[in-house]
């Protein structure tokens, strides 16, 4: 029960992030996105607000062995660049790029996005269906 309120909180303060910092607005991140052109770099405000306090977030949970709900705390990733990271971001770059979109603030603009944000959704979901297939090919081309 504390776990789904803790989840309904933060995925509440997270979208009501996204629209105060105008993420779900897709002409604003296009604008971020183009710095060739008509550059807006408002966002950076938004991209300094999430990585500054994580910064120090990061700090403490390193010296915690359970989180606040008592849940084990994740073993730290290791910091390996591996084809999986580089290809996953490309993509998810381009995606954002082209649409305007991410996951996050796809969700948050499904309220008002109309078709475009839908068409966005299922395109994002049908990626996700194929992305392990794809994966799996990349690991063994990979691997020979």
């Amino acid at each position: 029960m504390k776990r789904n309120v803790f989840s309904f909180i933060s995925g509440g303060l997270f979208g009501a992030g996204l629209l105060v910092s105008g993420m779900v607005d897709t002409t604003k991140v296009q604008g971020w996105l183009d710095v060739f052109g008509d550059w807006d770099p408002t966002l950076a405000f938004v991209l300094g607000g999430a990585v500054i306090p994580m910064f120090f977030i990061w700090r403490i949970a390193e010296r915690r062995a359970v989180s606040a709900l008592g849940t084990p705390m994740p073993a730290r990733p290791e910091p390996k660049l591996g084809h999986n990271l580089v290809i996953g971001s490309v993509l998810f770059g381009m995606g954002w790029g082209l649409a305007g979109l991410c996951p996050g603030p796809a969700m948050a603009s499904l309220s008002f996005g109309g078709v475009g944000g839908a068409v966005f959704l299922l395109a994002m979901a049908a990626g996700m269906v194929v992305a392990p297939g794809v994966r799996l090919r990349i690991d063994r081309h990979a691997a020979a």
